[in-house]
Formats: C-alpha cells, sequence, structure tokens
C-alpha cells in the first residue's frame, strides 16, 4: 500500500489517503479480457489464475517492480511511455504488431523474473511456467488488438487528486515564482563557473572507463521504426558519450559511488559505495521531427545531500544527477538535458545542430536553457562542474579525450542500471534498490511537506527510471518520447 507522507489536518490527511489508496488499489485483473480468463475451466483459464498468484505472492512479498505498468485486462504484459507512444503507429502492420506485442511481453517477462527472484523461492521454475502460460493467453487475446492498443498507456505521475485538494489554480502561481528565482540563480552559477571558475582546485575530476556495460532498450531494432546498433556499436557509443565529472569536493558525499544494501543502526538502508565509482548507464529513444533518436542517460550517485542549515528542507540521504545525451544518427550529439534522480531540476544543454521551437506563453515549467554547446568531436569529451553538497550543474564544458586516470583522475566504471533492480542483500538473496512505488525508501525529503498541492507524491524522493515528473506547474515527465519534439527542431 503507498504510504501517506503528507501531515495536514486530520480531514485532509485522509482525504489524501484515500484517494492515493484508490489509485494504488486498481486491479489488472478486473479488466477484459483476462476477467473472462478468469472463469474459464481450462489451460488458459488456468494461466490467467497463475499470472494472479503470482502477482499476489509478488505483492505480499513487497518486490513489484515500478519500472513499466502492467497493462489492464492483460497482466501478463507491460508497457513503459516509449511502447505507448508507438502503439497507434502498429495496428495497420501484422508484423509490427507482433514486435510490438512481444515488447510488451519482454518488458513483463524481465520485470516479472526479477520481482520473483527478489521475493526468493524458485523463481527460475516459476517463470519458465509464466513464459509458457504468457504465450498461451498472447494467442487467446489475438483477436483483442484493439482493446490492447487503448490499454497499453502508462499512468500519470502526477496526482490530479492531490493538486484539487491542494487548491492547485491558486498555489502554483507561488511555486512558479520559485521557479523563476531558481531559473534566475542557476543562470547566474553558470556566468560564474566559466572560465574563471572559482572552485576550481577543489575539484576532482572522473573519467570514465574505457569500456561499459548496457543493455539494449526493449523493442530495440528496425521493426518498430527505431535505430538499429549491435552490441559492440552501442558500447562504443557509450564509452564516447560518458561525460566527464569534474566535483567540487567537501567530503565523502560528493565522492560518486555504486548504490549498495548496507546496515546501518541495525537496518536494512541503500547507500552508496564511494570506493567503487560508478556511471550507471541505459538507453532510450526520442522524437524530433517524426524521427526516432537514440538516448544514452548516466546516472551518478552520491551518499547525501548534507543541510546547508537546520531548516534545509531539501536536505537528506542519497542525491545523484542523470545526464542524458540524444544522438543524431552520425552517433554526435544533438542535445543534452539533466535532472536529479527526484525528477528536480530539469536543464537542457542544445548544441548547434538543433534550434528551440517558440513555446507558449504560460506559467507552466517549459524549456530552460542555460547554456548551449557545441557538439563534441569523437575524441572530446563533455566535462560536467558540479557543486559541493547539492550536487548542482555550475557549467558544462568541453575537453579533449584523456587516458584512464590520468593526471590523477579517477576512474568510473560504465556500469548497467538494470542491476539496480537485484541488488545483493549482506544476509543473502536480492532486493530492488527502489520500492513497489519506485521510490528509494530512506531518500525522503522535507520538501514533501510542502511541495504535495503540485501533485507529487513525496517530492524530493529518488525515483526509478520511468516516473520522473519534472516539472513542479505543469505536466512533463523525463521519459516522455515526445518531450523533445516539443522543445527542439533539427537545423540541415
Amino acid at each position: 500500500m503507498m504510504r501517506c507522507l503528507f501531515p495536514a489536518y486530520p480531514a485532509l490527511l485522509g482525504l489524501i489517503c484515500l484517494a492515493l489508496a484508490a489509485c494504488a488499489s486498481l486491479d489488472p485483473y478486473a479488466q477484459p479480457p483476462v476477467a473472462q480468463r478468469l472463469q474459464r475451466d481450462d489451460a488458459i483459464g488456468d494461466c490467467a489464475r497463475l499470472f494472479r498468484a503470482s502477482d499476489t505472492a509478488i505483492d505480499a512479498a513487497g518486490t513489484r517492480d515500478a519500472q513499466a505498468a502492467r497493462v489492464p485486462g492483460f497482466p501478463y504484459l507491460r508497457v513503459d511511455r516509449l511502447l505507448a507512444k508507438l502503439a497507434d503507429a502498429t495496428e495497420a502492420d501484422p508484423q509490427r504488431t507482433r514486435v510490438w506485442s512481444e515488447a510488451l511481453a519482454t518488458l513483463d517477462d524481465s520485470a516479472r523474473r526479477t520481482e520473483l527472484r527478489n521475493a526468493g523461492g524458485d523463481d527460475v521454475a516459476m517463470a519458465e511456467t509464466l513464459a509458457a502460460c504468457r504465450r498461451l493467453l498472447a494467442t487467446a487475446d489475438q483477436e483483442e488488438l484493439g482493446v490492447l492498443i487503448a490499454a497499453a498507456q502508462v499512468p500519470d505521475d502526477y496526482s490530479t487528486a492531490l493538486r484539487v485538494l491542494g487548491l492547485y489554480p491558486l498555489t502554483r502561481h507561488v511555486f512558479a515564482a520559485g521557479i523563476r528565482q531558481w531559473q534566475r540563480d542557476t543562470l547566474a552559477d553558470f556566468a560564474a563557473h566559466g572560465t574563471a571558475d572559482p572552485v576550481r582546485y577543489r575539484r576532482t575530476r572522473y573519467v570514465a572507463a574505457a569500456t561499459a556495460e548496457v543493455m539494449p532498450s526493449v523493442g530495440d531494432g528496425p521493426a518498430l521504426g527505431l535505430p538499429p546498433a549491435s552490441p559492440a556499436t552501442l558500447a562504443r557509443l557509450v564509452v564516447r558519450h560518458a561525460p566527464t565529472l569534474a566535483i567540487e569536493t567537501a567530503g565523502d558525499d560528493d565522492r560518486p559511488g555504486a548504490l549498495v544494501w548496507q546496515h546501518e543502526h541495525d537496518r536494512l538502508q541503500a547507500g552508496v559505495a564511494v570506493d567503487d565509482p560508478v556511471l550507471y548507464v541505459r538507453t532510450a529513444y526520442s522524437q524530433i521531427g517524426g524521427r526516432w533518436l537514440r538516448q544514452l542517460i548516466y546516472t551518478a550517485w552520491f551518499s547525501a545531500r548534507p543541510p546547508a542549515h537546520v531548516f534545509d528542507v531539501l536536505a537528506g540521504r542519497l542525491d545523484g544527477l542523470l545526464w542524458r545525451v540524444t544522438l543524431a544518427d552520425d552517433g554526435a550529439a544533438l542535445v543534452y538535458d539533466t535532472i536529479h534522480p527526484c525528477g528536480c531540476y530539469h536543464l537542457f544543454i542544445p548544441t548547434e545542430r538543433v534550434r528551440a521551437r517558440p513555446q507558449p506563453e504560460t506559467i507552466d515549467e517549459s524549456l530552460f536553457v542555460p547554456q548551449t554547446l557545441r557538439s563534441p568531436g569523437v575524441h572530446e569529451r563533455v566535462v560536467l562542474k558540479l557543486a559541493a553538497r547539492t550536487h548542482y550543474l555550475q557549467r558544462v564544458e568541453i575537453d579533449a579525450q584523456r587516458g584512464d586516470g590520468d593526471g590523477g583522475d579517477k576512474l568510473l566504471a560504465l556500469r548497467d542500471e538494470d542491476s539496480l533492480r537485484s541488488l545483493p542483500v549482506p544476509d543473502g538473496g536480492t532486493r530492488s534498490v527502489f520500492g513497489p512505488e519506485g521510490l528509494i525508501a530512506g531518500s525522503e525529503r522535507r520538501e514533501r511537506f510542502y511541495f504535495w498541492p503540485m501533485g507529487i507524491t513525496s517530492a524530493g524522493q529518488m525515483r526509478q527510471w520511468g516516473r520522473h515528473a519534472t516539472a513542479f506547474v505543469g505536466r512533463r515527465h523525463f521519459d516522455d518520447p515526445a518531450l523533445f519534439d516539443r522543445y527542439f527542431e533539427r537545423l540541415p
């Protein structure tokens, strides 16, 4: 059950909890066609009931994975925002429909194997049995394509109920003023850390390794109109575009490391091993001008954002930075953008190969560009200057490629982000660093007590891929494949 994290008057607290509980309790087995399959006394009915029993066991163990959503009426399939975007283009093409449906099945198979493994027991045998049942149910439901396409949508990460209770049409103006002030401060910070960097002697440089672990995205390849890449080509692109981190270092909280499970004060919590510097990597896709482009996403994790003062509502355990590179067909960078793992502080850094589209006049958060950058050459690297304690991005530069560990630089391993969904636990077994709602327990921020009227559950808490709402005013998701088409157009 989703925890209610908002202190308020008792009546308001009760309304919020009821609203969230109603959203969290939607049953994917209550919708057709699976609702009818459950009533059958044959192999199809047995398979539907087996999936329901599997989900009951997963929820009881608390190992639900929130990266992709189960499809109502088709709980043996899952969907992300990419596949939801591709849904409408599949119906007229039987070959494309088959590949798209298989991608939905692959998402569920991957997530369910992770959930079962984290729950313990004979996960391999159960996963194989469910795989056979998935094929049987897919065959039985092949005439339900129209229903599937309509149902294959990702729920919004904003709560309309919270916005109604928080008087969003009024309170958003206060938050919009705060966002404009943050943007002004960010522009001033980028200007101050240009060529005359005042803290350059306090920076530690971290350079990426020459090899990478990364898995292709589900649905990778030309059958769905996505740009293909062999594993070797993908690994080369990941290494080529991996950023160098130049971090102002005031303590261990400013040293990037691997996420691990560890015991602290007799409690199991996610922490950061600073003696194992890591950049986690994943791939994604976006559209600009109707053309699908590959994206590379790098994430650095820090132990904490320490408090600047006793009333600092933004401080807490764990912090980080996501850096995304959207690539042109030739493998060069088109646009960069970045957030923190809470979904906060969304910045765009376009290159000379795109230009911004005119945006409507609104108080909603929109395109914010604190800096532009030329597209680096093959033997050049992007350098990200990060602040101590807050880990705010302060400036982006281009530097010549340097060898691994040259000049005292520290080496960053490039590791597949998918590993975070099943990390070893010290006492044995595995567990995802992300909870059933896609949040990392223990990384809550006190800002959640003030920001809930904007409709984001537990604002400031660290989140899983696919769960990053990036605008307090308006609605915007980091993994929305239409996001860049809204903001940019390519130049010849």
